[in-house]
C-alpha cells in the first residue's frame, strides 16, 4: 500500500510538471523540457521505490543526502504544478468574461511572469526542507479537571512524538530537543512512540533518553509505535528494562497522588488509517484497541485521575468512552501539510490538534520528525499540558 500511493504521488507529480512546461516556456523549449524531466524524475522514482525495497541495504547518509535532493526537486516541481494550474483555471474564466484583444497564440498560452512560478516553487520547497523541518514549536494548552486534588494544580507534562530517528533526524538533533524541554521544567515528559526507528542507532537512543531522565520530577514515560515493531522490538524492550524510562505496555503507573499514566501498544496488523477498510477490521481493531485499553486499566482506581499514552489516533474514542482527563496520541504527522493550522490530507479520524470529547481531552501530536524531509504550515512541535481545577 505505502509503495503504491509513493508510486501514484509521484506519477502526479511528473504529469503535473510535464502539463506546467507548455505553460511557462516556447514550444522549442518545451521540448526539450519535456524529455529533461521525463528522464530525471522517472530516474528518481525508480531510485526512491527501488530505495524502499531495499531500504536495510541502504547507508543512512545517501538516504539523508538523495532523499533531501530529491524531496526538493519533486516538491518544487509538485507546488509549481499546482500554482500553474490554478493560475490557468483562473486566466481562462478571465479572458472568457472580458475578451482580450487577439495576439500571438503561442505566446497566449503561455502564463505571464512564467519565471516566478519556478522561483517561488523552489523557494518555498527549500524553506520546507530545510526551515519549516527543522523548527520546533512550543504549544501550550490547559487541561480543565473536575475535582483535581490541589497537590496536582498546575501539574504539567511536555510530549513528542513521531522522532524517527535515523537519515532525517540525528542523535544531535534529539539530544538538542531533550535539553530544550528540560530548561522548560515539566514535570513529566511522555514520548508516545515511533522514536526508536533505527535499528544502528537505536542503542545510543535509548542511552541518550535515558540520561535526561532525573531531569524530569516524574521521569519519562514512554510508549510503542507501530515503527518499533518494524525495528527488532525485543532487544529494544530488553535495553528499556536498563533505564529509568518508565515503558508502559498495556498497563498504568501512579505518577503522584490520584494521577495515574496508561500506556498502550499499538494495534499491530490493522487499520493505519481511513481508507475505506472494511468494516470486520475495524470491529477488530476497536476490539483490539478495547482490550488494551481494560488491560492497562486493572489496577488504576476509579477515583485516579487518567492520563492515557497512545500511538494511534483513535485511541482517543476509548479515553473519551472511560472519561480519562486526558488522551496523547501521534502516529498522524498533523499530514506534514496544512493551511492556517489545518491539515490538507486528513486521512485519519482525528489528524492534529485538540479533541473535546464531554469532559475527555484528546490531542493529536504533528510530530518531530518526519515520513520524507519536507513539512509546510504544520511544523514539528513540543506540546505542554497544565493540569487545571474546573
Amino acid at each position: 500500500m505505502f509503495i503504491f500511493i509513493t508510486a501514484a504521488l509521484l506519477g502526479a507529480i511528473l504529469a503535473l510538471a510535464l502539463i506546467s512546461i507548455r505553460f511557462l516556456v516556447s514550444d522549442n523549449l518545451a521540448k526539450k523540457f519535456y524529455k529533461l524531466f521525463a528522464v530525471a524524475d522517472l530516474a528518481m522514482i525508480a531510485v526512491i521505490i527501488g530505495g524502499w525495497a531495499v531500504r536495510s541495504l541502504v547507508p543512512g547518509w545517501f538516504v539523508a543526502f538523495f532523499g533531501n535532493i530529491a524531496t526538493v526537486l519533486l516538491m518544487s516541481q509538485l507546488i509549481c504544478g499546482i500554482l500553474v494550474v490554478c493560475a490557468v483555471v483562473a486566466r481562462f474564466f478571465y479572458r472568457k468574461f472580458h475578451k482580450p484583444t487577439r495576439f500571438n497564440p503561442a505566446r497566449r498560452r503561455m502564463l505571464a511572469y512564467s519565471l516566478l512560478y519556478p522561483i517561488f516553487s523552489l523557494s518555498t520547497a527549500l524553506y520546507g526542507n530545510r526551515i519549516e523541518k527543522n523548527s520546533d514549536v512550543d504549544n501550550f494548552y490547559d487541561v480543565p479537571i473536575k475535582n483535581l486534588p490541589p497537590e496536582l494544580e498546575n501539574f504539567r507534562l511536555a510530549q513528542i512524538s513521531d522522532l524517527h530517528l535515523g537519515a532525517y533526524f540525528s542523535l544531535e538533533r534529539l539530544e538538542s530537543l531533550l535539553k530544550r524541554i528540560s530548561d522548560a521544567k515539566p514535570d513529566l515528559l511522555a514520548i508516545t512512540g515511533d522514536i526508536f526507528d533505527d535499528n544502528s542507532m537505536n542503542p545510543a537512543a535509548i542511552k541518550l533518553v535515558d540520561s535526561f531522565s532525573d531531569k524530569f520530577k516524574f521521569g519519562i514515560y514512554y510508549i510503542h509505535g507501530n515503527h518499533e515493531h518494524f525495528r527488532r522490538i525485543d532487544a529494544i524492550e530488553q535495553m528499556l528494562k536498563q533505564t529509568k524510562i518508565h515503558f508502559l505496555l498495556n498497563s498504568a503507573e501512579n505518577v503522584t497522588s490520584k494521577l495515574y499514566i496508561l500506556g498502550v501498544d499499538y494495534p499491530r496488523g490493522l487499520p493505519v488509517m481511513n481508507l475505506g477498510d472494511d468494516s470486520e477490521r475495524e470491529k477488530l481493531f476497536a476490539e483490539k484497541r478495547k482490550n488494551f485499553v481494560d488491560k492497562a486499566m486493572e489496577n488504576v482506581p476509579d477515583d485516579a485521575i487518567k492520563i492515557l499514552l497512545a500511538h494511534h489516533p483513535e485511541f482517543i474514542d476509548d479515553g473519551a468512552q472511560r472519561n480519562f482527563a486526558l488522551t496523547l496520541t501521534g502516529h498522524t504527522h498533523g499530514s506534514q501539510f496544512g493551511i492556517f493550522g489545518v491539515p490538507l490530507f486528513p486521512v485519519f479520524k482525528y489528524t492534529r490538534g485538540i479533541v473535546k470529547i464531554g469532559d475527555s481531552i484528546g490531542y493529536v501530536h504533528v510530530g518531530n520528525g518526519s515520513w520524507f524531509p519536507f513539512r509546510f504550515g504544520c511544523p514539528p512541535e513540543i506540546a505542554y499540558f497544565t493540569l487545571k481545577t474546573i
